[in-house]
């Protein structure tokens, strides 16, 4: 009877041992397929900061909702926050897909194309007969005042897909003929203009004889010399037409006489551009410790910054003082003044070319709190405005090489914010500013390689503590059962 009673006791306890382990089978296959399923599906992060900086933003959903071609983007080597952010636009619009590569075996046509090895980093958004490839750098750039690194992967993505799909895009005039800088030096601006959906061409007003209709903004920069008779005229009949201007101007430190060039300043309300130059003399609002790479942040309620949620800070280089017609003048003119950006309480004007003093010098005048940068808008009818903003600087500009130290050079557009600003300009003259509601919050990118110890930690608190836990959970189920 003793033995039979413990056969009983063994075959029931091996019964509730063998439960327990299909039980703890089912559980971790279950847990396993869980996971697995939740890495094939993309499910939507979950985004609580205040300007969904983790979020496709509105402006973007806006643009993509009426998509209606199949568009797939490419990630090759890309860090899973790309891979993560670029599914997120599968969620948009049902025609977008996103194709992680292992390897460029079979796109060895983007190795001839762009260049591109299996060491790169980079993503491709291709439509049916077009496509367009991003760099890492393409998806970043970074703040100059605070030096920390700002994301821009939505901006970069969605400029990306516009541009391939866009049929029509505005044209970009830049009146070439008398520039001081030559047209080399404006090809950074030139290709980040194109980048954004836009067609960019030069214009030789003495050649092609008029301003084509199809002319969405024109471009003028410093001069050399004046422009002919014909030129101006050609331009003051655009100006009436409603057209658009982008003007980047320096000193007249040569003192040529350009009263052509004047006469379309004084359109908007222009009485005179400088023959000497501003410098800065506040240290914080200064590069590399020099006065004549002045920094001035963009008014942060004008109408090409204010829908973004960063400050946008122009790093001009020996720029221009502009004398503006008085209010009552402009008025007159039917000219509204908006002021963009200005230079610090501590600035000082000097004409004296031959010092190269970094501090305030007798026949330097005051320049506190004046205008680098406006907008000037003009009303010439009912339903007639044209509008132009302009910088008292051409460099800033330009893909001129600037240096900060005996080391270190950059090109003057990469200096702060100076391409953001430019491009903001002209998507604003072009009435795109859905192109500047993009942005997203300042936000430090932080990266490190993780350890085999933290590895080990993540894996013991996700696999090994839940494991133990179920063990002794079916030990002190066990232990009650036969105290029973």
């Amino acid at each position: 009877m003793k033995n039979k009673f413990l056969e009983i006791i063994k075959k029931k306890w091996l019964k509730n041992i063998t439960l327990t382990i299909l039980l703890f089978a089912i559980i971790i296959c279950a847990y396993v397929a869980v996971i697995y399923g939740m890495s094939k599906v993309n499910i939507s992060d979950l985004d609580f900061t205040k300007d969904k900086v983790y979020s496709i933003s509105e402006a973007t959903k806006d643009k993509l909702k009426n998509l209606d071609e199949d568009i797939t983007i490419y990630l090759y080597n890309m860090y899973e926050d790309v891979n993560d952010f670029a599914n997120k636009y599968t969620n948009v619009n049902s025609h977008i897909k996103v194709e992680k590569l292992e390897n460029l075996n079979a796109n060895t046509a983007w190795k001839t194309k762009y260049g591109v090895t299996e060491e790169n980093n980079f993503l491709v958004v291709q439509a049916k007969e077009k496509e367009k490839i991003l760099y890492e750098s393409d998806l970043y750039t970074v703040d100059y005042t605070t030096y920390e690194q700002i994301d821009t992967k939505e901006e970069a993505i969605t400029n990306a897909i516009l541009d391939i799909i866009t049929t029509v895009k505005p044209k970009i005039y830049f009146l070439t003929g008398h520039n001081l800088y030559a047209d080399t030096y404006f090809q950074s601006l030139q290709t980040a203009i194109t980048e954004e959906a836009n067609t960019v061409e030069n214009l030789d007003l003495r050649t092609k004889g008029k301003i084509p209709e199809d002319c969405k903004v024109l471009v003028l920069t410093m001069v050399k010399e004046d422009l002919t008779i014909k030129e101006r005229d050609l331009i003051l009949n655009y100006i009436k037409n409603g057209g658009e201007l982008l003007l980047l101007i320096d000193p007249n430190l040569g003192q040529i006489k350009i009263p052509n060039f004047n006469k379309v300043l004084n359109e908007y309300g222009i009485e005179s551009v400088s023959d000497g130059f501003i410098l800065e003399g506040d240290a914080n609002k200064m590069m590399s410790g020099a006065p004549n790479f002045v920094v001035s942040t963009i008014n942060s309620s004008s109408e090409i910054v204010k829908n973004i949620n960063m400050d946008l800070n122009a790093f001009l280089i020996n720029p221009a003082k502009i004398t503006f017609l008085s209010d009552e003048e402009l008025e007159k003119r039917n000219v509204t003044k908006e002021v963009l950006a200005t230079v610090s309480d501590k600035a000082f004007y000097r004409t004296d070319l031959q010092s190269n003093s970094k501090s305030k010098i007798s026949s330097d005048k005051d320049a506190a709190g004046e205008v680098v940068s406006a907008m000037l808008t003009k009303q010439n009818g009912e339903n007639n405005v044209s509008k132009m903003i302009i910088f008292s600087n051409t460099a800033f500009a330009t893909n001129m090489s600037i240096q900060l130290d005996a080391q270190y050079y950059m090109y003057a557009i990469d200096g702060y914010n100076n391409k953001d600003v430019l491009l903001n300009s002209i998507s604003y003259l072009t009435e795109r500013e859905d192109n500047i509601t993009i942005r997203k919050n300042i936000e430090t990118v932080s990266t490190y390689d993780v350890t085999d110890m933290q590895i080990t930690i993540v894996l013991i608190i996700i696999i090994a503590i839940p494991v133990l836990i179920i063990i002794v959970g079916i030990i002190i189920w066990q232990l009650r059962r036969r105290k029973k």
